[in-house]
């Protein structure tokens, strides 16, 4: 019963802890994006944000594909398949838009752009195939958690393009909870697992910088 009473304490910690970091850290705190919100959002800032977002997380496998990867005791396979086939449609919806928006913005310093990007991908993989327990399901679960700020901006490209997309099927933040609630089992896990959540958010953070910095070179040029 003791040993019940700590794991529950450690989840629901751990749990705090991971909301904390994406409400502090996430893409909801972005000006950039929030700026995507308004009605005077130029509609060359809204295409190149849906084609960098497909860069980085338009291909598969992608973060949560590859945790899947992991030995059964860090991917919680049930918990993860769920997330993978929601995300396998929020790509669909990713792609559909970027057919949608047309050609990528000319931006000055595109190559620079493109190799930015790669390094971040390559960040998220490296994040994903991890040996450091928890760190892959961490970075898994920052992206599910994180993703709903993201898809505000995908659901206003949406409507400026007048496309109906479904709406959102990914784990809801109860899922995630009871998720960690599952597996959050010793402090080393829980210490991996935001370190994982913490460097996903960091790259969603660099791309949100990237993108105003461009938008700023368009508007410059």
């Amino acid at each position: 019963m003791v040993f019940a009473t700590t794991q529950s304490d450690r989840s629901g910690q751990a749990w705090t802890a991971l909301a904390t970091l994406v409400g502090n850290d996430g893409s909801s705190r972005e000006g950039f994006a929030a700026s995507l919100l308004r009605p005077g959002a130029q509609a060359r800032d809204l295409a190149d944000t849906v084609h960098c977002l497909c860069l980085l997380h338009g291909r598969q496998p992608g973060v949560i594909d590859l945790t899947i990867a992991r030995p059964r005791s860090d991917a919680v396979p049930d918990w993860l398949e769920d997330a993978a086939t929601a995300f396998a449609e929020e790509r669909a919806t990713l792609i559909r838009l970027v057919a949608a928006v047309g050609p990528l913005p000319s931006t000055p310093g595109q190559a620079e752009t493109e190799a930015a990007i790669t390094a971040q991908r390559h960040a998220l993989d490296m994040l994903a195939t991890s040996d450091r327990r928890g760190c892959p399901v961490g970075a898994s679960l920052a992206l599910v958690l994180d993703w709903p700020a993201v898809r505000t901006v995908l659901d206003a490209a949406a409507v400026r393009l007048g496309i109906d997309v479904p709406p959102s099927s990914l784990p809801s933040r109860s899922d995630c909870s009871a998720m960690i609630a599952s597996v959050c089992d010793t402090p080393a896990f829980e210490r991996a697992m935001l370190f994982g959540a913490q460097q996903l958010l960091a790259q969603h953070h660099a791309l949100w910088q990237l993108l105003e910095a461009r938008a700023g070179a368009r508007d410059a040029g």
